[in-house]
């Protein structure tokens, strides 16, 4: 088995390309989903977020209202540590659940985990490749403003509370750029693709 970490920064088509190695044959675990499926209704990570901040954060049907804890937690650095501290770990424990119920049934598996913050958050050590999907700051900020019809600066901001996607490049093993048409990153997937399954090989022989 190979764990694969994807990342990228925001509107950098990393969603694009997991979807594309999707089709390739990978099995591929997106962690934003896995944040939303640990904070479901009576999960423990759930039971501990409404504990710490209320039951004004809830919904009608009991789901977290991610608006208002957004509005709670980003105004201060504590609870945000807080937040980060029970939907963190819950996270990573489900992921690696995930990634053995796969080598369970397929030891010869490439797992693509799309992982918004694999560096960031100093999870790079879990993962045996990292690959990372890039573009300009520039054509990020464009695609930001035709995705979310927001204004320059608006997007300039959002990408000026991240860490910079050119930051990100000597922490990654493959960086695929995606300023061309999918066609073209497709292309690059394809060889990509390859060369993870020779990865993969070594990888399992040499365990």
């Amino acid at each position: 088995m190979l764990n694969v970490g994807l990342t990228g920064g925001i509107a950098s088509g990393k969603s694009t390309v997991a979807a594309m190695f999707q089709n390739k044959g990978a099995y591929v675990i997106d962690l934003d989903e896995l944040a939303h499926f640990v904070e479901e209704p009576d999960r423990p990570a759930w039971k501990a977020i409404v504990e710490h901040f209320g039951p004004d954060i809830l919904n009608e049907d009991r789901t977290i209202n991610r608006v208002e804890l957004g509005s709670i937690v980003f105004k201060d650095h504590e609870r945000l540590s807080l937040l980060n501290s029970i939907v963190h770990p819950a996270v990573v424990e489900e992921w690696s659940q995930r990634i053995e119920d796969i080598y369970k049934i397929d030891p010869c598996a490439i797992v693509i985990s799309d992982v918004p913050l694999l560096i960031e958050a100093g999870m790079r050590h879990m993962v045996d490749v990292v690959i990372l999907v890039h573009v300009s700051s520039r054509e990020q900020i464009q695609r930001l403003m035709n995705r979310n019809k927001c204004s320059w600066e608006e997007a300039a901001c959002r990408l000026e509370s991240q860490m910079p996607i050119d930051a990100k490049i000597p922490y990654a093993d493959i960086v695929i750029e995606n300023r061309d048409s999918q066609e073209v990153t497709r292309r690059i997937v394809d060889d990509v693709w390859e060369d993870l399954i020779q990865r993969e090989r070594k990888h399992r022989l040499n365990s």
